[in-house]
């Protein structure tokens, strides 16, 4: 039974998730603010949080910045601001997923599904595989990256976008591809997730100008290696 944190300051949401989240077999713990929070999460260690930015006593992002310090447990951010600016923060701020307020508790509980499977997919893997398009190479077993001879860190999420392309090296994979090969059924509206994590990678690679991942605005994405 998934051991699921959630750290929201309202009582009345905190009821509802812990009563909803059980019935769908998720054994769920409770904090009201960020310092129960991350107490819990050090102490309890659970297998996914459920996170409220809108805390109290400490901004939501500032509990997933100090969790990620020490822990890749998945971070489901829950938050009223809808704005993409903010979910753009939080992703690059270490959170896993994004679900604005007011949710479906079938949605809830599916997306915590989707971030653990995700989560032991990256931590598991499944035997020695290895890629390599141009300068990239990636070290399946490990997720590790490497491009031109550097070493490159990498989310787990992210890691898994990269290497899905990889598979796909020099085709365009579609928006709904992406979405429903590395997010999972059910994100296949979430276009925005991938303009954030494509220009996170592109960041992290030194690919700025999109020359290596490129994106077509009309279909996806795809990796492109020209050797000349």
């Amino acid at each position: 039974m998934p051991r699921v944190l959630i750290v929201d300051d309202d009582p009345d949401l905190l009821n509802v998730c812990s009563v909803g989240l059980t019935a769908l077999g998720h054994e769920v713990r409770i904090a009201e603010t960020g310092g129960e929070g991350l107490a819990d999460a050090a102490i309890g260690r659970p297998d996914v949080i459920v996170l409220d930015l809108g805390l109290p006593d400490l901004d939501g992002m500032e509990v997933c910045k100090r969790v990620r310090t020490w822990s890749d447990v998945p971070i489901v951010v829950l938050s009223a601001d809808s704005t993409e600016d903010r979910k753009v923060e939080a992703l690059e701020g270490g959170a896993d997923d994004y679900i604005t307020k007011p949710f479906g508790m079938r949605e809830l509980s599916a997306r915590l599904n989707v971030a653990l499977r995700h989560h032991a997919s990256a931590s598991g893997g499944t035997g020695p595989a290895e890629l390599s398009v141009g300068p990239l190479h990636l070290d399946l077993v490990h997720c590790q990256a490497v491009f031109g001879g550097r070493e490159v860190e990498l989310t787990a999420r992210e890691f898994e976008f990269l290497a899905f392309l990889a598979r796909h090296a020099g085709k365009v994979c579609t928006r709904r591809m992406i979405l429903e090969n590395v997010w999972g059924p059910g994100y296949a509206g979430e276009v925005n997730y991938l303009k954030v994590y494509a220009y996170r990678i592109r960041r992290k690679l030194g690919d700025e100008d999109g020359r290596f991942l490129q994106s077509d605005p009309s279909v996806g994405y795809r990796l492109a290696w020209d050797s000349s």
